[in-house]
């Protein structure tokens, strides 16, 4: 099947020409939907490499085949990638083409053309992307090894990111989890699209064998990345690398199954669609479209999904109180909702009062009590979700409810201090932090239950 091409960029702006030493007049040419006057003001006609600590932000990133930097551009965290001018247009399309499809990835800013040194000689176009607030790449998400479970969950968000771009006809050609951006999500991770240089868009969907061929080279690059901890040592012993890349095999191909698997029932029994787009909405998708069909003896019925919109608890929580959080954040906060229904509210069936209802009462105070100093740690649906966490560490530690003041109280003080700021995580990615320790008696969980009590899960 043929790609679709991207849209179309808009008409490039350029610049008022520049008189180089050399006496040769030049122009640098900035494509962009909405020029940022900041764009301006950045080194252009220096080298990326050469950019001073004046420009340059201090992030932990991926590794990448192109020179990347960080810079402050307006206030703002930036991206700034040197490659070909084709190929800074390709992908400057390619990610607005994405973004309309509500795909998640990084947004784009800019492509920087025509860029030439003080002395006339040529420079490698740029591409500029926003940095992704709350995200980190694979190897800032722990602090000195890599631990199994969390591998697991990096695999898992990265296997479903892929399936989502499939579903729209995305072939990535080069996935990896250094091509990924991770965001917290409720004990969980969102993964996000960070290079979208090798992909192509098919108006008519993927054959197996592009699929396959985004699972192996998911599989190949992953398995690399994970030896690559290993060789550095930071790799918890025991950790099999290839265990873990066959991972994204399993969780891609039960989601892939989930989602467009035909089934077929008889036809007395119509509640199987009903299930079926229930089980859609446990994963976090709804069904936008399904194919039923039914024997021509009228016995038996097939159905299959057609089309599925990821976001299934996004969408609700969103449409109910205004927040705009992750998927799995979403479920929580919801399943919080529900339970504040059921013993505190009387507000009864009326679910838009409810939702108000809890916000007001229960989300809004939680996130109020943060001090300003703290509130770059983590984003406030996590906060919350880690509230609730630490209540029920704490209640089964006491035996008994503990009041949510005294729960954010412990939090803040016992937790989140401690924490490194992740909404522009600064530093090396190896930097460590405090942890602190428990040193309560647990009353309620028995001996043999000890070990499955580790705070690393916690942070």
């Amino acid at each position: 099947m043929a790609p679709v091409p991207p849209n179309r960029t808009p008409a490039p702006r350029r610049i008022p020409p520049t008189k180089a030493k050399t006496g040769v007049v030049h122009s640098l040419t900035i494509t962009a939907s909405s020029v940022d006057a900041g764009l301006l003001a950045l080194p252009w006609s220096t080298p990326l490499d050469e950019w001073g600590k004046d420009t340059i932000v201090s992030l932990p990133k991926g590794l990448s085949r192109h020179l990347v930097r960080f810079a402050d551009l307006s206030g703002r965290v930036v991206a700034v990638k040197e490659t070909t001018g084709e190929m800074a247009r390709r992908e400057y399309d390619m990610l607005g083409s994405l973004g309309r499809l509500d795909v998640p990835c990084v947004e784009r800013v800019a492509v920087i053309d025509g860029r030439r040194t003080p002395k006339g000689e040529p420079l490698p176009a740029a591409l500029v992307t926003a940095h992704l607030k709350f995200s980190l790449p694979y190897r800032a998400l722990f602090t000195q090894v890599l631990r199994p479970d969390t591998a697991g969950r990096l695999v898992d968000a990265l296997a479903a990111l892929l399936v989502r771009l499939h579903t729209i006809g995305f072939f990535w050609g080069d996935v990896s989890l250094s091509n990924t951006l991770f965001r917290r999500d409720a004990g969980a991770f969102a993964a996000y699209l960070v290079d979208a240089e090798t992909g192509e868009l098919h108006e008519g969907g993927l054959t197996r064998g592009q699929r396959e061929h985004d699972l192996d080279v998911a599989r190949t690059n992953i398995a690399g990345e994970i030896m690559d901890l290993e060789a550095g040592g930071r790799l918890e012993g025991g950790v099999d690398a290839v265990a873990i890349a066959d991972g994204i095999m399993s969780s891609y191909h039960s989601l892939w199954a989930a989602l467009t698997d035909k089934e077929s029932f008889a036809a007395g029994e119509a509640w199987h669609i009903t299930e079926r787009v229930k089980r859609l909405n446990e994963l976090g998708f709804d069904i936008g479209e399904m194919s039923i069909r039914t024997t021509p003896d009228g016995t038996s019925v097939s159905i299959q999904p057609k089309v599925v919109d990821a976001g299934h608890h996004q969408r609700r929580l969103l449409r109910l109180t205004g927040l705009d959080v992750e998927e799995n954040q979403a479920r929580r906060l919801l399943n919080d909702m529900d339970e504040f229904r059921a013993r505190v509210s009387r507000l009864g069936s009326d679910e838009e009062m409810v939702a108000h209802e809890w916000l007001t009462r229960v989300f809004e105070p939680v996130i109020k009590a943060i001090p300003w100093d703290l509130r770059a740690k983590l984003e406030p649906a996590e906060v919350f979700h880690q509230v609730l966490e630490h209540r029920w560490y704490m209640s089964q530690a006491r035996g008994q409810s503990v009041p949510i003041a005294e729960v954010v109280s412990s939090y803040i003080d016992d937790v989140l201090r401690h924490r490194r700021d992740e909404a522009t995580v600064m530093g090396p990615p190896t930097e460590t932090m405090a942890i602190p320790v428990i040193t309560a008696a647990i009353g309620t969980i028995d001996d043999d239950e000890d070990d499955e009590v580790d705070w690393r899960d916690l942070v």
